[in-house]
């Protein structure tokens, strides 16, 4: 690696895209939006200067393309799409520190590196207008659900295929993105963490595992509407009593199992406070790296929830919302993600990541991947305080261009 890396200037184009595409409350890059389009066309004018060529596939998915003497590709993803008053580094950090990548890759090969070398920027990884994570990753992968995403729509009623209209693609045609994958033989993505365990074990970067595996369900409760002055306590069918027991369940299950576990949401039936709950609705998220662990949590929290709705003298069904398989990163990819994070700061850690990336609809695609974190300061993304220290994005720019210089050798074979 001949040619010097800058990170300090990858950190200035984060900050000259956060003062582009930000308000006092935060990014405002909403996927398929006028902000979104402006913050491409931004990222394309920093690509100029690369001797590569720039396209957009059938998904919006945007491809940067430096032609090596091999045209089996290295891939480096991110996405510059963020959540509504988002933080200033999901996402577009990736994104840049790939472009700081493209610039070294180039000037010591002069253009023409041994293998070719990909930069994708992934159309709406958030979902956070329509309500559909990954869009374009899942499109290239093949495993995006045509006939959910058709009927999707914004808050204001407009269907997503309407705006994927207006920025040129055809939803029918999605699919056919798959094919800038043919000779993918690796990929790469840099993501800050968003959680708190490197923080908390005062690292600055961490080699991650995989993506965690998500059930997600909807439990509803079955009492009896009853009167709450005049019901004596040991005659109610209370389905709010049977469905509260389950908060502190799924956290001992948890624990048991090694995973994560939330219950986000909990709504009553008739929600009046003279009467007896009789019907109380509450979502469940789990989430696990290990498929068995995964379905034990899943079974244990059946059981319990069976078992307390019998204790309660109501009934309870449950419901599937969501559900997806652990995705394990490439064994020998991580190795390498732990050596270049050793070699730039020290030492390193191994960590699943909780929440999904287009990562693993890559990896679900059959390319050998891996993803490298950067701390977290506070532990909290998605929120305009999303921070982390600017030492720490230097050192990430730097870990990830030693990664991708081992991955190109490993890629050569």
């Amino acid at each position: 690696m001949s040619t010097p890396l800058n990170p300090k200037r990858t950190v200035a184009e984060l900050k000259e895209l956060r003062s582009l595409t930000g308000d006092e409350n935060g990014a405002q890059r909403v996927a398929f939006t006028p902000t979104w389009v402006k913050a491409r066309a931004w990222l394309k004018k920093k690509l100029e200067a690369i001797p590569a060529e720039v396209h957009a596939d059938a998904a919006g998915n945007l491809w940067t393309t430096l032609a090596g003497e091999s045209k089996r590709s290295l891939l480096i993803g991110g996405h510059i799409d963020s959540v509504p008053n988002g933080g200033w580094l999901d996402g577009c950090l990736n994104l840049l520190a790939g472009v700081e990548v493209l610039r070294r890759i180039s000037a010591q090969y002069q253009g023409k590196p041994p293998v070719t070398i990909r930069l994708v920027d992934w159309a709406d990884e958030e979902g956070a207008r329509f309500g559909k994570s990954l869009f374009g990753s899942s499109a290239c992968s093949g495993n995006l659900n045509m006939d959910e995403a058709r009927v999707l729509q914004d808050k204001q009623g407009v269907r997503l295929p309407d705006v994927l209209k207006e920025i040129g693609v055809d939803f029918d045609r999605v699919k056919e993105s798959g094919k800038e994958l043919e000779d993918a033989a690796a990929y790469l993505e840099l993501h800050i963490e968003q959680g708190p365990v490197l923080l908390d074990l005062e690292l600055p970067l961490g080699a991650v595992l995989g993506t965690f595996g998500v059930e997600r369900h909807a439990l509803t409760f079955h009492g009896q509407a009853a009167h709450s002055g005049s019901t004596p306590m040991n005659r109610r069918k209370d389905a709010f009593l049977a469905a509260a027991k389950m908060s502190p369940e799924i956290y001992r299950i948890a624990e048991r199992q090694g995973g994560v576990c939330t219950i986000g949401s909990c709504t009553t039936r008739p929600g009046i406070v003279t009467s007896v709950i009789e019907e109380c609705w509450i979502t469940l998220d789990q989430r696990h790296l290990d498929a068995t662990a995964l379905a034990r949590m899943l079974q244990e929290a059946k059981a319990a929830s069976e078992r307390f709705a019998k204790e309660g003298n109501v009934r309870v069904s449950w419901e599937r919302l969501w559900q997806i398989e652990p995705v394990l990163f490439h064994p020998e990819l991580i190795e390498l993600c732990a050596e270049a994070i050793a070699e730039t700061c020290g030492k390193t850690h191994r960590l699943p990541s909780g929440p999904l990336h287009d990562a693993a609809e890559v990896a679900r695609a059959g390319v050998p991947t891996v993803m490298m974190f950067v701390q977290s300061l506070h532990g909290i993304s998605h929120n305009k305080i999303e921070d982390t220290k600017e030492e720490h994005l230097e050192l990430c720019v730097e870990a990830f261009d030693r990664l991708a210089h081992k991955a190109m050798k490993w890629v050569e074979g």
